[in-house]
């Protein structure tokens, strides 16, 4: 394993500075002088496909967790060069520089095994299951059938336990609760129905053994008309814990005649009954601005997939993939969101 600095002499990548006013209250302004929640990396994006240590498309959308050696954790979604996606570890002891990335995969897609995986599996969602004292990670397996939520469990990202398909197709944007609420295990995740009246909403599901999923629920639906997240809403990473309760960064897009727009917002879950939205943001809190977001594979998409939050500090550093081509990390204060979300909730 090689880490990013000492393969920057073989590439260029580029780097943009977030234009950034910083105040009192941990709230920045952008270049077009909106307030912005999360600051950006100076140095963003700080994994980019030149980074790997073999070829790749892109490097984008990662979960995200904190070992308990104190490094950051991150399973990127790796797209080669034939179009599908597999993943790979990096590991950082800032999270933010100095990343050493595996040689080879640590999950790729097996169809002949499991075959909802034919097309590639996405978009990974770490959660520690202290119960099982075994990290889950819930990612979307794409099935000739369409996308469905598969799970699998690691103790040290070396070996994998697949434990296959948890939802039907077409679903995605699913993450556990790291404990069970009411006896039983949660998952929030995106079904999407096939009527042309349907929208893309968040639902809540629950299970006795991680198998078996029943008493299915919509949480949140999507907006009508105009808003930010009118056209479809996901969760980005997994449920937050937090004193007032479960807080949600999730993604909302917007249809327009030049593509689809992905930004982020805030909701709040009761912390004994996630059934109950306390709160959600009427506004969005983190959109596309920088270049490396709004130009690549897909653009204009921010899309986070994991945080890792610092209990000392209560700083969160959010990591996403930018315009689905390289990875962004930016950083707030837990208590900064939950003040933003109790007033533009």
């Amino acid at each position: 394993m090689d880490t990013v600095e000492g393969q920057m002499a073989r590439q260029s990548v580029e780097r943009q500075n977030m234009p950034g006013i910083s105040s009192s209250s941990d709230i920045f302004v952008d270049r077009t002088g909106f307030a912005e929640l999360f600051k950006r990396h100076a140095g963003n994006p700080i994994l980019a496909p030149g980074h790997w240590p073999y070829p790749a498309n892109s490097v984008f959308n990662p979960g995200a967790t904190r070992l308990a050696s104190g490094e950051t954790l991150l399973l990127v979604r790796v797209e080669d060069r034939r179009g599908a996606s597999h993943f790979t570890v990096a590991r950082s002891a800032d999270g933010i520089s100095g990343w050493r990335i595996d040689d080879s995969p640590a999950l790729i897609p097996l169809p002949q095994e499991y075959p909802e995986e034919l097309w590639g599996i996405e978009d990974p969602r770490i959660v520690w299951l202290e119960e099982l004292q075994r990290y889950a990670i819930t990612y979307t397996s794409f099935s000739r059938n369409g996308p469905l939520v598969a799970l699998a469990l690691t103790e040290d990202f070396r070996t994998f336990e697949r434990r296959g398909p948890i939802t039907p197709p077409e679903d995605k944007d699913a993450a556990l609760f790291p404990s069970r609420i009411g006896g039983r295990w949660a998952l929030i995740h995106r079904p999407v129905a096939t009527t042309g009246l349907s929208k893309a909403n968040i639902w809540l599901s629950f299970s006795p053994d991680l198998k078996h999923w029943g008493d299915h629920m919509m949480l949140m639906e999507a907006r009508e008309g105009s808003f930010w997240d009118a056209g479809k809403i996901g969760l980005s990473p997994p449920p937050i814990e937090t004193p007032e309760g479960w807080l949600l960064i999730y993604h909302g897009v917007r249809h327009t005649a030049s593509g689809s727009l992905y930004r982020m917002g805030l909701a709040l879950l009761d912390r004994d009954d996630p059934r109950i939205v306390i709160r959600r943001s009427h506004d969005w809190m983190f959109g596309p601005s920088a270049g490396y977001e709004s130009m690549g594979d897909v653009p204009n998409v921010v899309f986070s997939c994991g945080t890792v939050t610092d209990e000392s500090t209560g700083e969160l550093h959010m990591y996403y993939g930018a315009a689905d081509t390289s990875i962004g990390v930016a950083t707030a204060k837990v208590s900064t969101l939950l003040d933003w979300l109790r007033e533009n909730g």
